[in-house]
């Protein structure tokens, strides 16, 4: 009852001293951390490991590239062996602001009008930073003691599919439930995935535009080909199956057809007076959250190469392929695994019990248009879902914005999911803790 009552508490001074949380955000808004260009976040990063430290977080700044560095940090919990622990994530790269002449409030100045707060990254997703800042600042003020670990991430890179939270996986991070705070409206969400690629067609040897007339006629003599006329048969290829994906796999949440492939970009040939030679092909490729990329890439090149196979040159000089890639910027790649919800897993159960009780109604369950690091998080083991501020046709436009009162209510329920979730015995230590409390009953 004690906790219970803390809890209400600091549930109201999330209203009362919402001033404070529209500081926080005004200061990260501040810092122009669009990507691209990137390579700018070092001392929003900066603020955000202090405002950690202040909550009582070991913290560790670190570099993924030049200027911008991941911040992590924990909070170890009082009984952290027995008791479950919890990783909050958010990306500090905001999306380009274009031409900021069409905007009427300033980018990176916090305006507040109407219940709405404007600015670049409110929605997507310094609004949902600033908010579990403010919850774990209120958490810590209060005193609530959390026998679990938590975990927090502040990333770079996911606005160019770049390799900040997959980073942190590959450090080694672990937790028993994971909350990536992306824009979905605060709906619990799941999602598809989406890998880029490279087709290319190479000819071994370049020829002279003149010779043109003796490769496709009977008796020319030479046998060669143009590599973009060749790609053409390889992009329609890639067209068939994709109307075979849309009438053999679905997915609940899903519009019929959405697993595309997109023939994004094409580059080929040298000059006017030459052949093409060469003629690569970037596509972009969405698929299921019951598909993970490897397989998908695997299916497009098997399909591609049973179509060179048909064709008399492409079958001596079949495509080559290259996958996804840390970074849109640096490798112009990108791979966003997919992500499965598990309605029945005990941190989902326990976030939507959250939410209910303290917003009046259950959240909406289902699966993002978009895509976030989530993925990462759960191709590393960890049962994570997508629930953050923010609507997501607010993203990424102009005069970006969030409701006020939206940010709050994120605040309110995190802090009393936190105090739960953390305060929850791991599953196989259920056992020895009530054999402790009976011991010290009986004492």
């Amino acid at each position: 009852m004690i906790q219970e009552a803390l809890i209400k508490r600091l549930q109201q001074e999330a209203e009362d001293r919402q001033e404070e949380l529209l500081d926080l955000l005004s200061q990260l808004l501040a810092y122009p951390t669009v990507s691209p260009p990137a390579r700018n976040t070092l001392e929003a990063q900066r603020f955000v490991q202090k405002q950690l430290i202040t909550s009582g977080f070991e913290t560790e700044l670190w570099e993924v590239y030049p200027d911008d560095p991941n911040v992590t940090g924990i909070r170890p919990g009082s009984q952290r062996e027995l008791y479950r622990s919890l990783l909050l994530n958010g990306h500090m790269d905001v999306a380009e602001v274009g031409d900021d002449a069409q905007w009427k409030y300033d980018p990176f100045a916090l305006t507040l009008e109407d219940g709405r707060v404007y600015g670049r990254g409110t929605s997507d997703m310094k609004g949902g930073l600033a908010a579990l800042l403010f919850a774990i600042k209120l958490l810590n003020e209060g005193g609530v003691e959390l026998k679990g670990d938590l975990l927090f991430q502040s990333v770079i890179g996911e606005e160019a599919g770049e390799a900040g939270t997959r980073a942190c996986t590959e450090r080694g991070c672990n937790a028993d439930f994971a909350i990536v705070a992306d824009t979905s409206n605060l709906a619990i969400q799941g999602q598809g995935g989406v890998i880029t690629g490279w087709v290319t067609v190479q000819s071994p040897v370049t020829y002279h535009d003149g010779l043109r007339a003796r490769m496709i006629h009977a008796g020319g003599g030479i046998r060669g080909a143009s590599a973009i006329e060749k790609m053409m048969k390889l992009i329609e290829g890639l067209q068939e199956l994709e109307r075979y994906w849309a009438v053999t796999k679905s997915y609940p949440g899903f519009a019929a057809g959405s697993n595309t492939i997109n023939p994004a970009v094409i580059e080929g040939g040298r000059h006017a007076a030459f052949i093409a030679d060469q003629c690569a092909l970037w596509i972009t490729v969405h698929f299921y959250p019951d598909e993970d990329y490897e397989s998908v890439a695997a299916e497009i090149e098997n399909h591609l190469l049973k179509v060179a196979e048909a064709d008399p040159w492409l079958s001596e000089h079949p495509p080559t392929f290259r996958w996804g890639g840390r970074s849109m910027l640096e490798e112009r790649g990108e791979i966003f695994p997919s992500l499965t919800l598990d309605e029945e897993g005990d941190g989902l159960k326990s976030l939507a019990a959250a939410h209910a009780l303290h917003l009046g109604a259950a959240p909406a369950v289902g699966m993002s248009p978009s895509v976030t690091d989530a993925g990462w998080l759960g191709r590393a083991g960890i049962p994570t879902v997508i629930y953050g501020p923010g609507e997501l046709h607010h993203a990424h436009a102009v005069d970006e914005s969030v409701e006020l009162n939206e940010l709050i209510d994120y605040v309110k329920v995190m802090i009393a999911f936190i105090a739960d979730w953390c305060n929850q015995v791991k599953p196989e230590a259920e056992v020895f803790v009530n054999e402790s409390r009976n011991s010290s009953r009986q004492l």
